[in-house]
This record gives C-alpha cells, structure tokens and sequence, in this order.
C-alpha cells in the first residue's frame, strides 16, 4: 500500500475519491499536461486514469501514486513505478502552476527518490523527459539526476532519460 510521506512544506498521500475533480483539473491543465504522457487528454480520458489509481493501482498494489497536498489542498501528482522504457523505476511528477517557483518540484522529486532507495531497495532512479522541458530538466539536474541517453519518439520530439545513482561515496547528490 502506497505510504504517506512528509516534506518540510508537503504531504504525499494516496488519493482519495473526493480528490477527482482537482485531479482532473490538473491534468486538464494543459500548461501541466503538455509534459505527461502523450500529451493532453481528453477530460473522459483523465477521470477513466484516476478511476483505475483504485482499481488497479492500488487494487493490485502496482506501484506507488501520490496525491501531492500542500496546507491541505491538492497541487500536484507524484509516482514511482517500473517501466520497461528504462529498465527500472522511473519518478513522475507534476505541479499545479500556482505551486511552480517555490521550490515544490524539488520537494517531490527528492521524497520519491529518497522513497525509491530507502523503502524500495533501488540502487538507481530514472526519470523521463520531454527535451525542451527545461523547468524539470534543470530540476533534476540539481539533485544529482545525469542524462543517460535519448529517445526518439514518433513523432520527432527528443526524450532525454536521465538517471539518478544511489552512491556510496562523499561526492554522491545524496551527502550534499
């Protein structure tokens, strides 16, 4: 079962059902959704996602979704899961704009890696992103993420995988 986990400003907990609509919204958000997945969805398609959180995600304990809250309300979604695009686990995250420029995004992505190698057991973190995405890239530069390789998509955009090692050593992200 996805675990509760405290940051010095947020709270990553598992969604509730009354946490549809601001789910939606965010995804709607196409400022917000224009970096996840494919790209934008439907509003059919984003309540059919949050419907299967319960149903298969946390039905089946499949990985680990987070509703991100911060002084009670919904500003952002946060994820660590096993994807073959990597070969391991990979982090998502996303912020409402309202909580973009405060540090927020580094909050998250810290709590997810520090959950994936303290709780999990992984020795290395991925995350994935869209090459012009410079916000998130520049983001997890700062916290010891380094490019791994590109990928090609379909339809000519560059997606840059990047890569966050568990080290042992004084230079490690992990003894800053």
């Amino acid at each position: 079962m996805t675990p509760t986990l405290r940051t010095e400003r947020l709270l990553l907990e598992p969604y509730i059902p009354e946490d549809e609509e601001d789910f939606v919204a965010l995804f709607q958000d196409t400022r917000v959704s224009q970096w996840m997945g494919d790209g934008p969805a439907s509003e059919a398609a984003d309540r059919a996602l949050f419907g299967r959180i319960f149903t298969k995600v946390y039905a089946r304990e499949l990985f680990d979704v987070w509703a991100v809250r911060r002084d009670g309300l919904l500003v952002g979604h946060a994820e660590i899961k096993p994807t073959d695009i990597v070969g391991g686990h990979e982090i998502i995250y996303a912020l409402a704009p309202a909580a973009w420029g405060f540090g927020l995004g580094t909050e998250v992505a810290e709590a997810i890696v520090a959950y994936g190698f303290d709780t999990l057991g992984l020795t290395k973190v991925y995350a994935t992103v869209a090459a012009p995405n410079m916000a998130s890239l520049t983001l997890l530069d700062g916290i010891g993420f380094e490019r791994v390789r590109d990928i090609t998509e379909d339809n000519g955009s560059t997606t840059r995988v990047l890569a966050r090692h568990l080290y042992t050593s004084d230079k490690s992200p992990l003894a800053r």
